[in-house]
């Protein structure tokens, strides 16, 4: 199994049939900053994101995902990993990156999820008034809304979950930190490249559609911005699908919103947790002890389960 060739989470495409509310939620209400706009694209990042955007938002009839990507750890890295990509027959091709990070490969999950690995990258440079007070933070801290810190990670649905998995894990990396296995086969799997506990979910999908989105998730410093987060959404208007509450599962404390083009986000704190031990043994959730819901009990909202981007009246 490889495990260290990816370095994390770099940055996700969502799509939005209301481009321009859209990009006033992530400003707004989480408090990210817009680095740049083109045509019907625009990238944004939170204060403490080192690249050009960990976030591009692009106008589309319906809601869901674009594209997403991981930053190789290296160029070795890079070329390993897409001679791995190549050989299972996924491989899209080589692109100019965008916004000046260079080379990157496309690729295609086999549930349809399209993916790029690169290296070369476009780090953010803050200047002016963008410059934090501290050398070592990426840029000022907004002082607006939620001030996410960083994007976190990606929560896919798939509906052969052994198939991504094993995609995942024998071609492109990581390790399983958390997972669902039921009777009948995996339900939910948690994919760790780095220290995190987890850079990528996928759990099941019951639509009959492929390549779609769960949630992307940005992080907050503390749980009581979480909950702060909780009162700017209830005075603006944005609805709340669940929490804010402790997940069971990797334990972090959620809220999830829709934003206005209807993808699910989930604000979060993941505590302290980091996976440091060599030798980790996956931890594995049976049905018995998901049926109990949240960490204090809480029962899982239905829609948690039956809803993803795009849903199928979208695509009609």
């Amino acid at each position: 199994m490889i495990t260290w060739e990816l370095a994390h989470l770099a940055h996700v495409e969502l799509l939005t049939p209301k481009l321009d509310e859209s990009i006033r939620f992530f400003t707004d209400i989480l408090g990210m900053y817009v680095t740049e706009t083109d045509g019907d694209s625009a990238y944004l990042r939170a204060y403490d994101d080192y690249e050009h955007h960990s976030l591009k938002l692009t106008a589309n009839k319906h809601s869901g995902i674009g594209h997403f990507a991981w930053r190789a750890r290296s160029r070795e890295s890079l070329e390993a990993r897409v001679k791995a990509i190549q050989a299972t027959g996924l491989g899209i091709g080589w692109t100019d990156h965008e916004c000046g990070y260079g080379k990157a490969y496309r690729f295609r999950y086999p549930d349809g999820h399209i993916c790029e690995i690169y290296f070369d990258t476009h780090k953010y440079k803050a200047e002016g008034d963008m410059q934090s007070a501290l050398k070592n933070t990426n840029s000022k801290y907004p002082a607006r809304g939620a001030n996410v810190r960083r994007i976190d990670h990606l929560n896919l649905l798939a509906k052969d979950i052994r198939a991504f998995s094993d995609f995942q894990f024998n071609v492109l990396g990581g390790r399983n930190t958390e997972r669902i296995e039921f009777e009948d086969g995996p339900k939910g799997v948690w994919v760790s490249v780095n220290n995190k506990t987890y850079d990528l979910a996928i759990t099941e999908d019951h639509s009959g559609l492929n390549g779609r989105l769960h949630h992307l998730t940005y992080v907050t410093n503390s749980r009581e911005e979480v909950l702060i987060a909780a009162d700017i959404a209830l005075e603006n208007g944005v609805f709340i699908e669940t929490g804010p509450h402790k997940h069971a599962i990797q334990q972090t404390f959620f809220l999830y919103l829709y934003e206005p083009g209807g993808n699910r986000i989930e604000i979060a704190n993941p505590t302290s947790r980091l996976i440091l031990d060599p030798d980790y043994e996956t931890v594995v959730w049976n049905r018995e002890e998901r049926m109990k819901g949240q960490a204090w009990g809480l029962k899982t909202v239905e829609s948690f389960h039956t809803r993803g981007n795009p849903m199928p009246e979208e695509l009609i």
